[in-house]
C-alpha cells in the first residue's frame, strides 16, 4: 500500500472518486475535475490517497487552517473502497493526516464520524483519537 499526496486532478483520480464518493455519500455528488483540481491547489488542504497494486482505493482529506487559538486542524471525507476495507487503508490515511497536521503547526486534529459508520469508529478511537462532549451544529445554506 502506497500513501500519496494527490498533485493533479488526472483521469484517473476523477475516476476513482467517481467510484469511491457513492460508498461514502448518498447525498453529494463526486467531484469533478475542476472540484479536484481547486482542492488540490488550496494551500489550507491535502488530498491523500492511497494505492494498492497501483489503484486508487481510498482518500482523505486534511483542512488545516489557523484561528486566533491556533492551528486548526480536520480530517473529512475519509473514504475506502469496500474492497480494501479491513486491510489498514483507513489507519495508514489518517496517520499520513496526522503527520501533515503536526508538521503544520496543529496541535490537535478534529473528525467526525457517524455513529453508523462503526468499523471507522473502532478505528479512529484504535488510533488515539478521543470522543469529545461536544455539540456539532449545521446551518444549511
Amino acid at each position: 500500500m502506497e500513501i500519496e499526496r494527490a498533485a493533479e486532478a488526472t483521469d484517473e483520480l476523477v475516476a476513482a472518486f467517481a467510484g469511491l464518493i457513492p460508498q461514502l455519500s448518498s447525498s453529494n455528488p463526486p467531484p469533478g475535475r475542476e472540484q479536484l483540481a481547486g482542492i488540490i491547489a488550496s494551500d489550507a488542504c491535502v488530498l491523500f490517497i492511497a494505492r494498492v497494486d497501483g489503484r486508487v482505493v481510498g482518500a482523505l482529506t486534511l483542512a488545516t487552517f489557523p484561528i486566533p487559538t491556533g492551528v486548526r486542524a480536520w480530517i473529512e471525507d475519509v473514504v475506502v473502497d469496500d474492497d480494501a476495507r479491513g486491510h489498514g487503508v483507513g489507519e495508514a490515511l489518517s496517520r499520513a493526516a496526522i503527520d501533515e497536521a503536526r508538521s503544520r503547526g496543529a496541535v490537535t486534529v478534529d473528525l467526525t464520524s457517524r455513529p453508523t459508520r462503526e468499523a471507522a469508529n473502532r478505528l479512529y478511537q484504535r488510533i488515539g483519537f478521543v470522543r469529545r462532549d461536544t455539540n456539532v451544529y449545521r446551518y444549511d445554506l
